[in-house]
Protein backbone atom coordinates (compact mmCIF):
# COMPACT_ATOMS: atom_id res chain seq x y z
CA UNK A 1 0.00 0.00 0.00
CA UNK A 2 1.15 3.31 -0.93
CA UNK A 3 1.18 6.86 1.05
CA UNK A 4 0.09 9.58 -1.69
CA UNK A 5 0.29 13.19 -0.96
CA UNK A 6 -2.86 14.74 -0.17
CA UNK A 7 -3.58 18.21 0.97
CA UNK A 8 -6.45 19.30 2.99
CA UNK A 9 -7.71 23.26 2.58
CA UNK A 10 -10.14 24.81 4.54
CA UNK A 11 -11.67 28.78 3.63
CA UNK A 12 -11.47 30.78 5.04
CA UNK A 13 -8.37 30.50 6.56
CA UNK A 14 -9.60 32.38 10.07
CA UNK A 15 -12.88 31.55 11.39
CA UNK A 16 -15.12 31.05 13.97
CA UNK A 17 -16.96 28.93 16.71
CA UNK A 18 -20.06 27.86 14.95
CA UNK A 19 -19.36 29.23 11.57
CA UNK A 20 -19.65 27.43 8.35
CA UNK A 21 -16.16 26.24 6.20
CA UNK A 22 -15.51 24.96 2.91
CA UNK A 23 -13.19 22.10 3.23
CA UNK A 24 -11.36 20.77 0.23
CA UNK A 25 -9.61 17.60 0.21
CA UNK A 26 -6.99 17.38 -3.62
CA UNK A 27 -5.33 13.72 -3.29
CA UNK A 28 -2.60 13.12 -6.10
CA UNK A 29 -4.30 9.85 -7.73
CA UNK A 30 -3.86 8.47 -10.71
CA UNK A 31 -7.91 7.62 -11.55
CA UNK A 32 -7.09 5.07 -14.27
CA UNK A 33 -10.77 4.17 -15.79
CA UNK A 34 -9.28 0.56 -17.55
CA UNK A 35 -9.33 1.96 -20.89
CA UNK A 36 -6.67 3.56 -21.53
CA UNK A 37 -3.79 1.86 -23.63
CA UNK A 38 -0.18 2.10 -22.69
CA UNK A 39 1.47 4.67 -25.26
CA UNK A 40 4.46 1.88 -25.54
CA UNK A 41 2.92 -1.87 -25.03
CA UNK A 42 -0.37 -1.17 -26.19
CA UNK A 43 -2.03 -3.01 -23.13
CA UNK A 44 -4.39 -1.80 -21.26
CA UNK A 45 -3.73 0.01 -18.14
CA UNK A 46 -5.88 -1.24 -14.81
CA UNK A 47 -8.61 -0.05 -13.70
CA UNK A 48 -7.14 1.94 -10.27
CA UNK A 49 -9.36 5.19 -9.10
CA UNK A 50 -11.16 6.18 -5.61
CA UNK A 51 -14.62 5.51 -4.99
CA UNK A 52 -14.99 6.32 -1.22
CA UNK A 53 -14.45 9.09 0.41
CA UNK A 54 -15.38 10.15 3.78
CA UNK A 55 -15.09 13.50 6.05
CA UNK A 56 -15.29 13.07 9.71
CA UNK A 57 -14.83 16.13 12.42
CA UNK A 58 -14.15 15.00 16.48
CA UNK A 59 -15.29 11.26 15.34
CA UNK A 60 -18.49 12.80 13.70
CA UNK A 61 -19.02 11.81 9.97
CA UNK A 62 -19.69 15.07 7.99
CA UNK A 63 -19.95 13.05 4.74
CA UNK A 64 -19.66 10.09 2.79
CA UNK A 65 -19.20 10.93 -1.26
CA UNK A 66 -19.72 7.48 -3.53
CA UNK A 67 -17.54 8.20 -6.54
CA UNK A 68 -16.72 6.83 -10.14
CA UNK A 69 -13.85 6.19 -11.71
CA UNK A 70 -14.88 9.24 -14.68
CA UNK A 71 -12.92 11.31 -12.21
CA UNK A 72 -10.05 13.52 -13.84
CA UNK A 73 -6.38 12.74 -12.08
CA UNK A 74 -5.64 13.98 -8.77
CA UNK A 75 -9.38 15.08 -8.08
CA UNK A 76 -10.24 17.44 -5.03
CA UNK A 77 -13.52 17.10 -2.96
CA UNK A 78 -15.00 19.40 -1.70
CA UNK A 79 -17.95 19.73 1.18
CA UNK A 80 -18.99 22.21 3.82
CA UNK A 81 -19.08 21.92 7.63
CA UNK A 82 -20.15 23.83 10.54
CA UNK A 83 -17.18 24.16 12.74
CA UNK A 84 -17.85 22.93 16.35
CA UNK A 85 -15.06 23.57 18.66
CA UNK A 86 -11.14 22.59 18.47
CA UNK A 87 -10.82 19.04 16.99
CA UNK A 88 -9.93 16.98 14.69
CA UNK A 89 -11.03 16.45 10.82
CA UNK A 90 -10.01 13.26 9.25
CA UNK A 91 -10.70 12.56 5.30
CA UNK A 92 -10.38 8.96 4.30
CA UNK A 93 -10.49 7.41 1.13
CA UNK A 94 -10.75 4.30 -0.65
CA UNK A 95 -9.90 2.92 -4.14
CA UNK A 96 -11.32 0.16 -5.99
CA UNK A 97 -7.90 -2.20 -5.15
CA UNK A 98 -8.66 -1.77 -2.15
CA UNK A 99 -5.98 0.94 -0.89
CA UNK A 100 -6.75 3.19 1.87
CA UNK A 101 -5.52 6.49 3.15
CA UNK A 102 -6.06 9.27 5.34
CA UNK A 103 -5.44 12.80 6.09
CA UNK A 104 -6.04 14.66 9.03
CA UNK A 105 -6.01 18.58 10.38
CA UNK A 106 -6.36 20.24 13.46
CA UNK A 107 -9.28 22.66 13.49
CA UNK A 108 -8.54 25.43 15.97
CA UNK A 109 -11.41 28.06 15.48
CA UNK A 110 -10.74 31.98 16.63
CA UNK A 111 -12.93 33.95 19.20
Amino acid sequence: MQKRKSLIKIKPKKFKDGEIVKVSFMVMHPMDTGTQKHKETKELIPAKFINNVKFNYNGKDITNMTVWESLSTNPVFTTYMKVDGKGTLKVTYTDNTGEVNEKSKKIKPKG
